[in-house]
């Protein structure tokens, strides 16, 4: 696995994405890297299937995170098996939502709120056991989310299976928007 760099804590905020501060998942993350090297896989699947808690149902493995590329790893079993036992078109679906989504939210600016806007998706060939999800952002993809507190990028993921073979060809749009803190829900007028 790899981590955020220690010394990221001491990085300047919105000069360049490569030397933009770490934002809060990326500080999170970075506190494993005080673990015992056998604990630090664990505890990051832990911690992120809390956080998301679909992706601990599916069983998604997170592999590396960095704010340039993010690798997820999901294995065929029942639970995210169709009535072919290959891997379901939805699990598919969420392994590369999740690629995807890690990779923003390792970028977005803490006053921001990442959503997930579209995706396209289409299916080339039955999978072959496992897959893995592998979802990059260039420098000017990062360097628009610290730049903006505002906007949208579609982020490419290459989905891979057992034998190396892409079963999916996809993409996913993210939009950040400014995160409305401690703000109390409408309520219906009389």
């Amino acid at each position: 696995m790899q981590l955020i760099p220690p010394a990221a804590s001491a990085m300047n905020t919105r000069t360049s994405p490569l030397t933009a501060a770490p934002n809060r998942m990326q500080r999170q993350l970075a506190r494993l890297s005080g673990l015992p090297r056998a604990l630090q896989a664990p505890a990051r699947n832990w911690v992120l299937r809390r956080a998301v808690p679909f992706t601990g149902t599916a069983g998604i493995e997170f592999v590396t995170m960095q704010p340039e590329r993010v690798e997820v790893r999901l294995r065929n079993h029942r639970a995210v098996q169709n009535h072919i036992r290959g891997v379901h078109a939805s699990a598919m679906n969420l392994l590369a939502e999740t690629a995807t989504g890690m990779v923003v939210g390792l970028n977005v600016r803490d006053d921001c709120l990442p959503l997930a806007k579209a995706f396209e998706m289409a299916f080339r060939k039955r999978a072959t056991g496992g897959l893995r999800a592998i979802a990059t952002l260039s420098p000017d993809q990062r360097q628009a989310m610290q730049a903006s507190d505002k906007g949208d990028v579609t982020v490419q993921v290459t989905v891979t299976d057992d034998a190396d073979i892409e079963p999916v060809t996809c993409s996913f749009t993210w939009a950040w928007v400014p995160a409305q803190r401690n703000t109390p829900p409408e309520t219906a007028q009389p």
